[in-house]
């Protein structure tokens, strides 16, 4: 190639870049353009998501150990900051699991049992996090979401479905439960049967009842908020809090208070790996869920722009009492449904909340706490998705290995260390696939005009005294030995006498050091048994490492 024809035009057209107001503020983009029609969806959908998450935030926040107000502080700043700089226009964010569960694990032990040093250290990792958020901005690392493979997202998840049921035995039974970990919390379960209460049984199975009914009659329905309201009523009314039934107890009236939580030095620095464990899980998850739907409309989710948005909206949570915060698949999913146009509905949801807060905390403080577990069990079963299993299964039986292998670390080992486990899995995956690459030895296929693979073509005809090899990958460090050895399997393998071993590139996307060693000792191998080594089919960009590296002479 010449170099004229090295430095051609470039054949794929970038696109065009918006406006700088527009790249930092994404929501400005349909300003010109909004209608009435538009705004009716978006405060319809809005206020929709704003009634589902009220009853699921205060249950979040129970299952993170910070008082039920502070899952309503969660649905304020952070909500707005993701409106106006996030580039979802579907992605609700707010309390979920797996940020609950996290803060949960974080902070329990850095608390000693004192709620309001609890509810300080949660607000101070919801900072951290959104620190982390905006540092891996800063060096632009929206890309580190696609090192988190699909099997082990999958099995982390699970794993966070069973946590959150598990945490919330107690609750459902009356049951005193110490334990923090799934397997402790069900043996404690057992060993304090004696002390279970079946008012309190009674009503959290008839709120499970009501929440899975509801959704197989009229799955569009709030079947939460009816059952918050409804409970609210009857309990009201019955006083369940004199029959032995918890309630969640009162609830401060009013707006958060903005501010920096005291945390002490040392707690800091042991919040600084749980929050870089919390940043890389919510990034994950908000990323997959925002790509997903965003591509049913053909809409994009910029990576970078969204670190930003998620750490503004993680700063809102910590200035205003809160712990961090993610995205919500389910509430997602509605507010798609409800015909949602913009990021405007998060503003109209965030206005809803702060008309409960400022009017309607009274009412709310009759919850019976049997009733929030039973909607935290509910949301924990969204979770779950057998689909997701039999697809892994499908295309994979490593991949079903590896979910399995990050669920059962997050149940019995923890979540952060849950993440850990998933990283890594997906990492060894990659490097298991790469060692063991696709290759063949190739034939003439006379039906078909062109080269295949011998294995799959019997009657490919082989040249007499020719070995045509082909390597579909890289050739690295991870996988230069293997193919050494099938390069011998290869000549070994021969029908007669090789006298040619042609090397088909056309498959070799990339090559390093390691690579271009093994290529060589390949030639110097097969030139000691008088068999002369070729290369076919070479593309330019490795072949000019092929040049730099000497190969070519």
């Amino acid at each position: 190639m010449s170099p004229d024809e090295a430095s051609g035009p470039d054949p794929f057209a970038r696109p065009e870049r918006p406006p700088p107001l527009q790249r930092w503020l994404p929501v400005t983009a349909h300003a010109r353009r909004y209608r009435s029609a538009t705004l009716r969806h978006d405060a319809v959908a809005g206020l929709t998501v704003a009634a589902l998450a009220i009853p699921a935030s205060m249950g979040f926040a129970e299952v993170a150990g910070v008082p039920p107000v502070a899952g309503l502080y969660a649905l304020l700043l952070p909500v707005i900051a993701y409106a106006v700089l996030g580039t979802s226009r579907q992605l609700v964010v707010g309390p979920e699991a797996t940020s609950a569960a996290l803060v949960a694990t974080a902070v329990a032990p850095l608390a000693d049992g004192d709620p309001d040093a609890f509810l300080a250290l949660a607000s101070m990792l919801a900072l951290l996090v959104g620190a982390g958020f905006l540092l891996a901005r800063l060096v632009r690392l929206g890309w580190i979401a696609d090192y988190l493979s699909r099997a082990a997202l999958v099995g982390f998840v699970h794993g966070v479905a069973v946590i959150l049921v598990c945490g919330q035995l107690g609750k459902l039974t009356g049951v005193p439960i110490g334990a923090d970990k799934p397997i402790g919390q069900v043996v404690d379960l057992v060993q304090g049967r004696a002390d279970l209460s079946v008012a309190t049984l009674v009503t959290g199975l008839v709120a499970l009842a009501f929440l899975f009914g509801l959704k197989a009659v009229a799955p569009k329905l709030p079947g939460p908020l009816f059952l918050v309201v409804g409970a609210i009523v009857v309990s009201a009314a019955a006083s369940l809090d004199a029959h032995g039934i918890a309630t969640i107890g009162d609830i401060p009236s009013g707006l958060p208070e903005l501010g920096l939580p005291r945390v002490g030095l040392g707690d800091l620095v042991h919040l600084v790996l749980p929050a870089l464990g919390i940043t890389f899980a919510v990034y994950s998850s908000t990323i997959l869920t925002g790509r997903s739907f965003a591509g049913r409309h053909g809409q994009h989710v910029v990576a970078n722009q969204e670190l930003l948005a998620l750490g503004m909206a993680n700063l809102g949570a910590g200035i205003s009492q809160s712990f961090p915060i993610g995205n919500s698949n389910s509430r997602t999913a509605v507010n798609e449904q409800m015909g949602v146009e913009t990021q405007a509905s998060g503003l109209f949801a965030a206005l809803g909340v702060g008309l409960v807060l400022v009017f309607l905390t009274g009412p709310m403080s009759q919850l019976p706490a049997a009733v929030l577990a039973a909607v935290i069990i509910y949301a924990a079963a969204s979770l779950v998705d057998l689909d997701e299993w039999r697809a892994l299964r499908a295309v994979s039986k490593g991949d079903v290995v590896i979910a399995t292998a990050a669920l059962v670390g997050v149940v019995l080992v923890g979540v952060l260390e849950g993440i850990l486990v998933a990283v890594v899995l997906s990492i060894v995956d990659v490097v298991r696939r790469s060692a063991r690459p696709h290759d063949a030895v190739l034939g003439y296929v006379p039906r078909l005009g062109r080269f295949a693979d011998v294995s799959l073509h019997p009657s490919a005809q082989r040249p007499p005294g020719v070995v045509v090899y082909r390597l579909d990958d890289r050739l690295f460090f991870a996988n230069a030995s293997y193919v050494q050895g099938r390069v011998r399997e290869a000549v070994e393998g021969a029908p007669g006498e090789v006298e040619w071993f042609v090397f088909d590139a056309e498959g070799l996307v990339g090559m390093d050091s390691s690579g271009a060693e093994a290529l060589d000792a390949m030639r110097t191998e097969l030139a000691r048994a008088g068999i002369s080594f070729a290369v076919a089919r070479l593309k330019a960009p490795v072949r000019e490492r092929f040049d730099t590296g000497g190969l070519t002479e």
